[in-house]
């Protein structure tokens, strides 16, 4: 368990604006920040972020709290884990008692996985460090490869030894289950052919130099491992299987180094392999991730487009790389990315033109060769086409395709109008051209949705009506709100109170008083003796009166990190409510929303009033019910008592100026 004491350091030091923006590229929003949700797929901002509250919100998928809910979802950190995340990365030591076996053996499945794969990352460190075959083989490679020791340390570059289960034997004398290695690939389990019984194990990574591939957090995911020896019948680079914690197509190599310099630089490059993230780095340019030999994914396009709209594709004069590329281009076209890119000599490629250059001088060269998608493409098939006009007419639709993607309809213009230049044919047929692809692609589009979607089935109109509000809910909802944001505030109240005048008769005067608001709330709720009908809201609103009673120095943000996350999420929606008009820009459109804290009194007294006035209205039609069910004459008191509630309902609509 991990002290108090630690826990209280790290949320002083913690700025949620920092964290997150380690993930997601944020913009600054007036008082917020604003950026793309990295838990869902859109193209308009609906994220937004609280350096004051220290709370985020994301409209898309309705998930908020503080910097420990945000690890926790985006990186499924444990509570622990994402406190230790962030002492690490603000100095603070981390004090904690010993952990018992029963409470080791909680760990749910993923969280044991992770911790195996952590074990693998330090174990073939060691091996590559303190081994004399992981120093005389491993270690000799990587500096052949002309990587520094600061450079093989940056990058937990490792070894895995050339014997059959050197790995797997140590993880399960220093207590791992086989059950975990197996699930992230570590180990091998086969049975012998033939007979039952007598399983056997072996590492996978056998013999080989290994990369550990992290998340964005620095988690490691899996691992890439690459052979030595000319073994024919063994692949050259070898990846962890996937699993539960390690997803291939939603992961990029680099990008737990890379993310800062790529938000910083407004702009990601793209290369194939391992080795050409590692030589950039330790050149200097840091801004710099790979696919790791495998297809460009949309996953791995959206995870950078949490940093950056901008990715510059580098590879080699290969022409199964340039292929490969090309394609790759269409798809980050598709995401709403803008995309260049720059290829290196013959006979370079990222790795090598990176270790023979220094940072100034690679930097120039990129500047200096990067190109638009669409010169770049025209190039490449031009050189391919030549004079035959069959190819040439081949290569335009291949470009138009590719401006088809692009889902923003300027950028399309001016890209046809690039296209017409350089290919020297009008934008008439280009346009039309590109219509016949668009209209193609939404066909098809369609036919796939019918054969996905199940035929329509009529509803009959009484199901079809709108979903009721919960008025009580919004209610109740309202309250809390009211403690959270005003609770400490001191108010002017008038409240209309009945007295009997001259005549004898009741009227409504005013009195005017001064209190806290949290006391006006507490005290109007006990004297009607109203209860919280949701559980959330009846458990935030004790601890909330109790903390605005006792603490002076009452904050928020204490207060949302000392709850449980289902309450925590709940209070952030509630926190954000005026961010969500920020967002949507409606005082742009001068659509003006009135804030609430320019009338709190008035606010404070109408939703009191209005809940008091609801439950009258519940109370009334509950009691009328009981006058229909048993009749008239067995029910004079009943009557008396809706009377009694109609009065009360006319004074209190006359308290909020309402006709009945």
């Amino acid at each position: 368990m991990i002290n108090k004491s630690t826990i209280d350091a790290v949320f002083d030091a913690a700025r949620l604006e920092e964290v997150i923006g380690d993930f997601v590229q944020l913009k600054k929003a007036g008082s917020n920040f604003k950026g793309l949700s990295p838990f869902s797929d859109e193209r308009t901002p609906s994220f937004m972020v609280s350096p004051v509250k220290q709370i985020w919100k994301d409209f898309s998928s309705g998930k908020g709290g503080n910097v420990i809910a945000f690890l926790m979802e985006h990186e499924h950190f444990t509570y622990p884990e994402a406190i230790k995340y962030l002492a690490k990365k603000y100095n603070i030591e981390v004090e904690e008692t010993e952990q018992t076996d029963e409470q080791k053996q909680q760990a749910d499945e993923r969280e044991s996985m992770y911790l195996v794969s952590e074990f693998a990352n330090t174990f073939f460190q060691n091996s590559l460090h303190k081994t004399e075959q992981g120093k005389a083989i491993g270690l000799t490679y990587f500096k052949e490869r002309g990587f520094t020791e600061e450079t093989i340390k940056k990058f937990d570059l490792g070894y895995s030894p050339d014997t059959w289960d050197a790995f797997t034997s140590e993880a399960i004398k220093k207590g791992y289950q086989l059950e975990y290695l197996e699930k992230t690939g570590l180990t091998i389990v086969k049975e012998p052919a033939g007979r039952s019984g007598g399983e056997k194990q072996f590492d996978r990574f056998k013999g080989r130099v290994m990369f550990p591939i992290q998340s964005m957090s620095g988690r490691v995911l899996g691992f890439g491992g690459r052979i030595l020896t000319n073994e024919k019948k063994a692949a050259k680079y070898l990846n962890s299987p996937e699993s539960d914690i390690y997803h291939k197509s939603k992961v990029l190599y680099g990008i737990y180094h890379a993310k800062q310099s790529i938000a910083k630089e407004d702009n990601c490059y793209l290369v194939e392999g391992y080795t050409d993230v590692i030589q950039f780095n330790q050149t200097g340019v840091t801004n710099v991730v790979s696919s790791s030999g495998t297809a460009l994914t949309s996953d791995q396009i959206r995870l950078i487009s949490r940093l950056t709209k901008n990715i510059t594709v580098l590879f080699d004069s290969d022409a199964a790389g340039m292929r490969a590329s090309i394609r790759g281009i269409d798809l980050i076209l598709e995401q709403g990315m803008n995309v260049k890119v720059c290829s290196f000599p013959d006979g370079e490629d990222p790795d090598s033109f990176a270790k023979q250059n220094t940072a100034e001088e690679l930097t120039a060269y990129l500047d200096e060769n990067v190109q638009d998608f669409i010169s770049f493409k025209a190039s490449l098939l031009q050189q391919e086409s030549k004079n035959d006009p069959i190819k040439k007419a081949e290569l335009v639709r291949d470009m138009v395709t590719s401006i088809s993607k692009i889902p923003d309809v300027i950028k399309r213009e001016i890209y046809v109008q690039e296209c017409s230049r350089i290919m020297d044919i009008s934008e008439d047929v280009l346009f039309d051209t590109l219509a016949q692809i668009r209209n193609t692609d939404i066909k098809d589009q369609r036919k796939q949705q019918k054969q996905r979607d199940k035929p329509l089935e009529v509803v009959k109109s009484e199901t079809a009506k709108s979903p009721k509000v919960n008025r009580q809910h919004e209610l109740e909802r309202k309250i809390i709100e009211i403690l959270l944001l005003y609770g400490k505030r001191e108010e002017e109240f008038e409240d209309l109170v009945l007295k009997e005048n001259e005549d004898g008769e009741l009227v409504m005067e005013p009195e005017v008083h001064t209190t806290k608001v949290f006391e006006k709330v507490y005290l109007d709720l006990q004297d009607d003796e109203i209860e919280f009908t949701n559980d959330n809201f009846k458990a935030v609103y004790a601890i909330l009166i109790e903390k605005l009673h006792q603490e002076e120095d009452f904050k928020i943000e204490n207060f949302i990190n000392h709850t449980a996350p289902e309450i925590a999420s709940e209070i952030t929606a509630i926190m954000m409510n005026e961010e969500r008009h920020a967002l949507h820009r409606w005082h742009d459109m001068e659509i003006h929303v009135k804030r609430k804290d320019y009338t709190v009194p008035q606010y404070v007294s109408d939703t009191i009033l209005n809940l008091r006035r609801f439950l009258i209205n519940q109370k009334v039609e509950e009691l009328s019910q009981e006058v229909k069910i048993r009749g008239m004459d067995d029910n004079q008191g009943t009557i008396q008592d809706i009377m009694d509630y109609q009065f009360l309902k006319k004074i209190l609509s006359e308290k909020l100026n309402r006709v009945i």
